[in-house]
C-alpha cells in the first residue's frame, strides 16, 4: 500500500452544493433563495426567537424564582448508607464517603447526615452538620456523634 493509494471510503465525503454557478447547476440564478424578500437579501433573515414583530413567548411566560446567594450545599448521606458501606466501630467522615465510593466529591460546606433508614453499626460519625434524628439514632446504637 501506498500514500496515493488511499482514498476515503464510499459515501464518505459529500461534494459541496455550488451556488450561482449558471442554469444547467440546478443552482443558478437566485442560488436557490427565490425571489426577492428579506431571505434573499444579503444578511437577510431574522435572530433565533423572533415572532415577525409578535410579543415572543420569552417574554409572554413570566420570570419565577432567583438563585439564593447565600445556600449553603452539603453531600448528604442517609444512615441506611452508613449502615450499608461501613463496619462496626468504623470512623466515618467526608473522606471515608468518597473511599466507600459513594461520591465523588465532597460539597463546599461538607457533609450532612440524615435520618433516613436504621443504624445498627456503632460508628463514630464526623460530620459538619446532623439532623436530630440521625444523632439520635447514632447515639442509641452506641455510636459517637462529632460535629466539625
Amino acid at each position: 500500500m501506498r500514500i496515493n493509494d488511499l482514498h476515503p471510503q464510499v459515501g464518505e465525503k459529500k461534494s459541496v452544493k455550488r451556488l450561482g454557478r449558471g442554469i444547467g447547476s440546478g443552482h443558478g440564478k437566485t442560488s436557490t433563495k427565490g425571489h426577492k424578500g428579506q431571505w434573499a437579501r444579503s444578511g437577510g433573515g431574522v435572530r433565533p426567537g423572533f415572532e415577525g414583530g409578535q410579543m415572543p413567548l420569552t417574554r409572554k411566560i413570566p420570570k419565577r424564582g432567583f438563585t439564593s446567594i447565600f445556600k449553603k450545599e452539603y453531600t448528604v448521606i442517609n444512615l441506611d448508607k452508613l449502615n450499608e458501606l461501613f463496619e462496626n466501630g468504623q470512623v466515618v467522615d467526608a473522606q471515608a464517603v468518597v473511599d466507600a465510593g459513594y461520591v465523588t466529591k465532597i460539597a463546599p460546606y461538607g457533609l450532612k447526615v440524615l435520618g433516613n433508614g436504621t443504624l445498627e453499626k456503632a460508628l463514630t460519625v464526623k460530620a459538619a452538620k446532623f439532623s436530630a434524628t440521625a444523632e439520635a439514632a447514632i447515639k442509641a446504637a452506641g455510636g459517637v456523634v462529632e460535629v466539625l
